[in-house]
């Protein structure tokens, strides 16, 4: 319900565009864009780590278990209607996950093969069902108009408020099935660049991925486009020794912070008092060479989490930073 009325409130306020940034932080703009290919060709990439449910032919699809090996499907969503009076006219209109296909391997995920194809990835966050996910992903795809493919990677949450420990152990868990879907879709001469948004928890299994991809051959990491990290749920310490290891895979990382997260807030004591990535303050970041953008004041619901879904400015800046254009405050 937070998410749909603060959804509401920015389709009201500002639009459904998303254009450039100005000013010392967040503005407006008014540039638009094309539709998101996603929304002319609702099929979603999935790659998971979650036990399948029934052979994923039906709700939930994909469950809370640990998968023995990395799932590789296509998902087939049906979008909101656009329609003048429709109820995603005034934001509470939503997508829906219709059916899954499996694939064999994540070269047979393209659909249309020649030439080549930039892919946006969305790693989401604690307390996500594999739907849900999914249906994440397909908003911020829409939410920034994204021209390419679009996958989700899911690896097993068990939804639930009081599984936190669950969540965490499962996310790191999930950081070599991360790297082999990177380093399956660098090997496709269809792949363009790959973007990441990671979000909450997925954060550090992103991290984790990429710090072992630039390890192993440096070079790989030249294929790798935008990484966005929302309300990173990860040490300040632990990232900072990350950064220092992934080259200059770190001048393509934009950190998107919340001072006032409530979420981020319980996870720091969980994690006796360290201070998590997505609420530190902006100065400590910038120090590391990345950009980061304090989205604080665009807040203005209870727990401040999952702003890059319910805030326009905050697309912008996504699609700001996937276009390779400056981000202004950053």
């Amino acid at each position: 319900m937070l998410r749909a009325f603060a959804s509401a409130a920015c389709t009201l306020t500002l639009g459904a565009s998303v254009g450039g940034c100005t000013g010392a932080a967040l503005s407006s703009g008014a540039a638009t864009f094309d539709a998101a290919e996603l929304s002319t060709n609702p099929t979603l990439l999935v790659a998971t780590t979650r036990k399948p449910v029934k052979d994923a032919r039906a709700k939930p699809w994909y469950g809370s278990e640990r998968a023995a090996k990395l799932n590789i499907a296509r998902a087939k969503l049906t979008p909101p209607g656009d329609g003048r009076f429709s109820l995603s006219a005034v934001g509470l209109g939503d997508w829906r996950l219709d059916a899954i296909e499996p694939a064999s391997q994540i070269g047979d995920l393209y659909a249309e093969p020649g030439g080549t194809r930039d892919v946006l990835i969305y790693v989401h966050g604690f307390n996500q069902t594999f739907e849900s996910a999914a249906l994440d992903a397909a908003k911020i795809s829409d939410g920034i108009r994204f021209r390419g493919e679009t996958m989700v990677f899911s690896w097993p949450s068990k939804a639930s408020l009081l599984d936190y420990g669950y969540d965490r152990e499962s996310a790191m868990w999930s950081r070599d099935a991360l790297d082999q879907v990177l380093t399956g879709l660098m090997a496709s001469p269809i792949t363009g660049r790959i973007h990441i948004v990671a979000h909450s928890i997925g954060t550090m299994l992103t991290m984790e991925a990429l710090r072992q991809i630039y390890a192993r051959q440096p070079a790989a990491g030249d294929r790798i486009g935008a990484v966005v990290f929302a309300s990173p749920d990860i040490d300040l310490d632990g990232f900072t020794s990350s950064v220092a290891r992934i080259g200059p895979l770190a001048r393509r990382i934009t950190v998107v912070t919340a001072t006032n997260d409530r979420a981020l807030a319980v996870s720091g004591l969980l994690a006796g008092g360290i201070t998590r990535v997505g609420a530190a303050e902006k100065t400590e970041l910038a120090r590391l060479g990345l950009r980061v953008i304090d989205a604080s004041a665009e807040g203005w619901g209870i727990i401040n989490h999952d702003l890059f879904l319910s805030n326009a400015k905050v697309r912008r800046v996504i699609r700001r930073a996937i276009d390779g254009r400056p981000i202004e405050g950053a």
